[in-house]
């Protein structure tokens, strides 16, 4: 039987015990047992992807089938609920999210929606040559793109296919393109990344970007060692050898994941998200959506809701809203990562939502 239970609908049983649903809010922000206010939400609008990084999904991956992805009617529905809940952060993700036909007409749709403060993106870059104009036409303020190395013959390796310079002419044109933010996230591991860690900060400080290094964590198709893992301090310590003491800064958004740094000469900042040896559960603020529909509390949760049924048009928005209250409310302390309990969850990244 799988890990994974998936709430489907008619609610008849609630998977929380009932002296915990007694105390659950009815009203106000989404906060879970922890006390936790959940404002962000990641939503995932295709499982598909142009690439087949190693850290992410297998080589001989099945997507879904098209028609079983959310239709922008339910994406827009969820976030317009999502609003009255107190979520006013989003960012779309995939898969890779550009694969996603008239993405550009999801993005103007969700930027009209009153209450919505922030909108993202998170991509590999390889459709950034067609579509960052249109995306920033579209009203999208923020980019995070994907970029693990600049070298062709290492981003292949990882990736298992070409397209470093596809990425990379995104990115220039990207800029062009007046986005407010665009950062690169970059994932390390041990004995392979180390010779690319200066050259992408080298690059982001050259270009202006922020970049952030992420830890490598359980949640692709390969097996995970964790001596594969570059941690951030291990990393944070390469960079100060080429680029002198590194400053913590405080960030903006205190849920933000990762933790910021400023370079010895003011040119520029770097950041660390370290899921694995500096988990930020604690501080964690958000839900994911997957392309099907499911809903999830946590990128590790081995539990998922069904909420497809209640983004249609004649559903009970009351019935929804409750959904998402009870699935904040049965939030994990923490993903255990770091604990011989740990259960990886049954889908991998891509099918997750990035």
């Amino acid at each position: 039987m799988s890990s994974r239970s998936i709430h489907t609908l008619p609610l008849i049983t609630d998977p929380l015990p009932a002296n915990r649903l007694l105390t659950m809010p009815m009203s106000g922000p989404l906060v879970d047992t922890f006390g936790r206010v959940h404002d962000h939400i990641r939503i995932s609008v295709t499982d598909r992807c142009n690439l087949r990084c190693t850290y992410c999904m297998p080589e001989d991956v099945t997507f879904q089938p098209t028609e079983t992805l959310l239709r922008f009617d339910e994406i827009e529905r969820m976030v317009r609920i999502g609003i009255d809940l107190g979520i006013t952060q989003v960012r779309l993700t995939g898969g890779e999210p550009l694969l996603r036909k008239n993405l550009p007409e999801l993005v103007a749709r969700l930027m009209r929606i009153p209450g919505l403060a922030d909108l993202a993106l998170t991509t590999n870059g390889m459709l950034l040559p067609e579509l960052a104009r249109p995306l920033a036409d579209a009203g999208l303020p923020r980019l995070n793109v994907s970029l693990d190395t600049l070298d062709p013959v290492r981003f292949r390796k990882l990736a298992r296919r070409d397209g470093l310079e596809r990425v990379l002419e995104g990115l220039t044109i990207a800029q062009s393109c007046g986005f407010r933010s665009i950062k690169l996230n970059a994932v390390a591991i041990r004995n392979f990344s180390e010779p690319d860690l200066p050259a992408l900060a080298t690059y982001a400080r050259k270009q202006g970007f922020e970049l952030r290094f992420i830890e490598y964590m359980p949640i692709g198709a390969e097996p995970w060692d964790r001596a594969q893992m570059l941690s951030a301090q291990a990393i944070q310590s390469i960079l100060e050898s080429e680029f002198g003491r590194l400053t913590p800064i405080p960030d903006a958004d205190p849920h933000a994941p990762a933790q910021e740094f400023a370079y010895a000469d003011g040119q520029g900042r770097v950041g660390f998200i370290a899921s694995v040896t500096q988990p930020f559960c604690r501080r964690c603020d958000r839900i994911r959506l997957t392309a099907d529909g499911k809903l999830r509390n946590c990128l590790f949760a081995l539990e998922e809701t069904d909420i497809r049924p209640w983004l249609q048009p004649d559903s009970d928005p009351a019935q929804l809203q409750l959904l998402i209250r009870q699935s904040v409310w049965a939030k994990w302390e923490g993903h255990e990562i770091n604990s011989a309990r740990f259960v990886r969850p049954d889908r991998t990244m891509h099918a997750i939502g990035g």
